[in-house]
């Protein structure tokens, strides 16, 4: 491993612990029980089966969101429609789980590959814009967003809502729709196999074919890239695909996963998620696994310190952009950087 590489791992736990050592200071500035509510924060994820099952279920959608946010960040784009295609895959998959008859086994597949099939078209949009005109990813991919929120909610209403039920929501899924429970006692799903294996075969994509490596060398450089021979217009359209197909899935397993029917009314806010996690992950797909476990258990900390005590659930949104602020800081721990690495030109 290189020096640049550790040191950009050690830098990424240094964050994590200011992370954590700012909700100290939180705690012990709100708290009228400082001790027992930091006890709660640190352990409580930890103490009972469910809880456990709680940061299990929440890293699942974290876990594809990552993913898609990594493969972006590989090639040097910056695209949030991971936001946007979580909404509108889950409708789609959500439609195929309510209305067409399958056997168990094929009908969750099927609604899997719907979600997959909606995210690529719809990323094929930004991509395409971005390779033909070289229109800016991350504006497209905002105002994608929004766009897909609209369609998602008129198709919601005139076309899946269930009208016994007050709230916007769907009709339930089928029975032989649902992902199957893996873990007894909690809602711990098939959907976190899946995303282990999504993982590792990103990874493998990514570090192990011709496709992953003209992606890195695109992000490294995208000029050299093309002078090397590589078509960078084709690879800004595969990123865009592969993380549109990652994000889809992800939009489908939570809703199969997690819910009896479609109950998004708002953008889920995984999108903007993905990107955090991808950065603390360094962008490596396997990385995203641990990342995302470690902000569902600040998560899962968070909120059972809020129904204990006096905290806010807020605090986490502090904690969330405190790693971003040092992960995404070029000069954070720089002059320590600068004296490692020349330790190593002298070797």
């Amino acid at each position: 491993m290189s020096r640049e590489r550790s040191f950009n791992m050690i830098r990424t736990l240094v964050s994590m612990l200011v992370a954590i050592l700012v909700a100290f200071v939180i705690i012990l500035a709100v708290s009228d029980q400082p001790v027992e509510s930091i006890r709660t924060f640190l352990i409580g994820p930890f103490t009972s089966k469910r809880y456990i099952g709680n940061i299990v279920e929440t890293a699942v959608p974290l876990i594809f969101s990552g993913l898609a946010m990594a493969i972006m960040f590989k090639a040097n784009l910056f695209n949030l429609g991971g936001e946007g295609i979580f909404f509108i895959s889950g409708i789609m998959g959500s439609f195929v789980a309510i209305w067409l008859k399958l056997p168990i086994v094929l009908l969750p597949l099927v609604c899997i590959l719907a979600g997959i099939a909606a995210g690529m078209v719809v990323m094929l949009v930004p991509g395409a814009l971005k390779a033909k005109y070289g229109a800016n990813e991350m504006v497209t991919s905002l105002m994608m967003n929004n766009i897909l929120l609209g369609l998602g909610l008129y198709f919601l209403n005139n076309a899946m809502r269930d009208p016994a039920v007050a709230s916007l929501v769907s009709y339930k899924y089928q029975e032989n729709a649902l992902l199957m429970n893996i873990v007894s006692g909690t809602r711990v799903h098939i959907g976190f196999i899946i995303a282990i294996v999504c993982a590792v075969l990103i990874y493998l994509f990514m570090y192990k074919s011709k496709w992953g490596y003209e992606i890195r060398m695109t992000g490294n450089n995208a000029r050299f890239a093309a002078y090397s021979g590589i078509k960078v217009a084709k690879v800004i359209v595969l990123v865009h695909l592969v993380a549109g197909a990652v994000a889809g899935a992800g939009g489908v397993i939570e809703c199969l996963g997690m819910h009896k029917r479609f109950e998004w009314t708002a953008l889920p806010g995984y999108g903007f998620d993905g990107a955090m996690i991808a950065m603390l992950a360094n962008n490596n797909p396997l990385g995203v696994i641990g990342s995302a476990f470690f902000v569902s258990y600040l998560r899962i900390g968070a909120d059972l310190v809020n129904r204990s005590s006096d905290i806010p659930t807020e605090m986490i949104a502090i904690l969330q952009s405190i790693i971003i602020l040092l992960i995404s800081a070029e000069r954070f721990l720089h002059k320590y950087k600068q004296k490692w690495m020349e330790k190593e030109a002298k070797r």
